[in-house]
């Protein structure tokens, strides 16, 4: 059966819970939080749990929207209902932004774990060949999509279990590993909970931000759910708990396990614990299954963007290419759009090996930050229609609107302004927004005149 979007109801309950699971896990989290944790030590538990309360108000922001409409344009459509069609065009482009340079970002990263099993292979090439097969699934169905992210995603969750599970041992029977002892002095040890001062738990922000950036991935995939306004509400209500455990209690434990001067960026951290337990098939184990999770979010981000690209086309605001629908009622012109930045990201990564991790989770955050925000105020405004008797608000809604939704954008501006006076890395995407700015207002002023003698629909 067929969407009036022309896709296929080919996403059920099964593959829209993992995904929204597997949403909440990402690489941020299994190679991130390493380099952070050398950088923040401890205090990072701080920053994970602060980004977490606000993807927590958005996640609630979203699941009012969705039960609203649900839609595969999700926040493109929203923002044009509810700020204009300008807003929709900037949020579109800024959420590609988002998942063209989180997708390089997982490219490299798999490129890193490739080479703890095969250091001299080339890992520009590891990284293509892995662009290939997600590009494959993605062209194929939307039906092998979801099946492959469901078990991307539970191997995930597998991952995070029998790490938390693991950790927990360790650090309630005492073990020694890795020179330490596993146990809650290692919060304090080693300096202190803040061993590099307060201002680099607040620097860190920027990375933890992007460590949860896809959660939002579960409002795309509500226009091809089968009974969204049942499924979505159970979806987005699990992503708070797993926040607090697969986060939050994920980085406490790492920071308890090992001293946080164990760990760093070239490695993951759960990869770094059970190489100290001195069992090699568990840490090989750990660093498949972690590659599996970059696998996912790649996959996962040619899946969102092209939608949003024929979301975008339809109206006149992407290239008529994006627009494209296949056979099988796969979008594989925006699909292809997005694959071909992946590949100019395998190229930067040939360059600058060392820093095209951190370049490209900086400037996907301008994105992340960028879509909650839309989110965030288009529920505002939601609220504000249904309060002037406009639309009838879903019973799902957003807790303690409008003010979370405020002080939730007070904090996505904040992270925003600390990012220059953060590492360099950091500074260039910081760097980028004039030119972001400048190049979606010039596209802007290109597109909207074609709208309207096109007689498209300015909301």
């Amino acid at each position: 059966m067929k969407t009036d979007e022309g896709y296929s109801h080919a996403l059920g309950n099964r593959q829209v819970q993992m995904i929204a699971i597997g949403g909440a896990i990402g690489v941020g989290l299994f190679l991130g939080a390493g380099g952070r944790l050398q950088a923040a030590g401890p205090a990072l538990v701080l920053s994970y749990a602060a980004a977490g309360l606000a993807a927590f108000f958005v996640m609630r922001a979203l699941g009012e929207l969705v039960l609203y409409k649900p839609t595969s344009g999700s926040f493109v459509e929203y923002a044009a209902d509810f700020v204009g069609p300008w807003a929709a065009f900037a949020s579109g482009w800024m959420y590609w932004i988002n998942w063209a340079f989180t997708g390089i970002a997982e490219l490299t990263a798999i490129s890193i774990y490739v080479s703890l099993w095969a250091p001299q292979f080339p890992r520009w090439l590891t990284a293509l060949i892995s662009l290939a097969f997600v590009l494959a699934v993605n062209l194929l169905s939307v039906r092998l999509f979801g099946e492959l992210e469901f078990w991307f995603a539970l191997l995930k969750v597998l991952a995070i279990c029998a790490f938390l599970v693991t950790g927990l041992a360790l650090v309630i029977f005492g073990f020694e590993l890795g020179g330490s002892t596993a146990g809650a002095g290692n919060l304090l040890a080693h300096g202190g909970f803040f061993p590099n001062g307060f201002p680099m738990a607040l620097m860190s922000l920027q990375s933890v931000i992007f460590a949860y950036s896809s959660i939002e991935l579960v409002g795309i995939a509500a226009g091809e759910t089968e009974n969204p306004r049942e499924v979505m509400p159970r979806a987005i209500n699990g992503v708070i708990w797993r926040i607090v455990i697969f986060y939050v209690g994920s980085v406490l434990l790492l920071a308890m396990v090992l001293p946080w001067t164990a760990y760093g960026p070239g490695q993951s951290p759960f990869v770094t614990v059970f190489a100290a337990l001195g069992i090699p098939w568990a840490a090989g184990a750990m660093n498949l299954i972690v590659i599996t999770a970059a696998l996912s979010s790649c996959n996962s981000g040619l899946y969102s963007t092209g939608r949003i690209l024929r979301a975008m086309a339809q109206k006149g605001e992407a290239p008529a290419f994006a627009g494209q629908l296949s056979s099988r009622q796969v979008p594989y012109g925006g699909i292809l759009i997005t694959a071909t930045v992946f590949v100019a990201g395998v190229v930067l990564y040939y360059y600058v090996p060392e820093r095209a991790f951190n370049i490209a989770t900086a400037i996907a955050s301008l994105g992340v930050i960028t879509t909650w925000g839309t989110l965030l105020y288009c529920q505002i405004r939601l609220r504000r229609a249904a309060e002037q008797g406009l639309l009838e608000r879903p019973a799902f809604r957003m807790p303690g609107s409008p003010y979370t939704g405020w002080l939730t954008l007070a904090f996505l501006a904040l992270v925003m302004l600390l990012m220059p006076f953060a590492d360099a890395d950091q500074r260039i995407a910081f760097f980028c927004i004039p030119l972001l700015v400048v190049a979606i207002a010039a596209g802007w002023r290109i597109v909207d005149p074609r709208r309207r003698r096109a007689g498209a629909p300015l909301g």
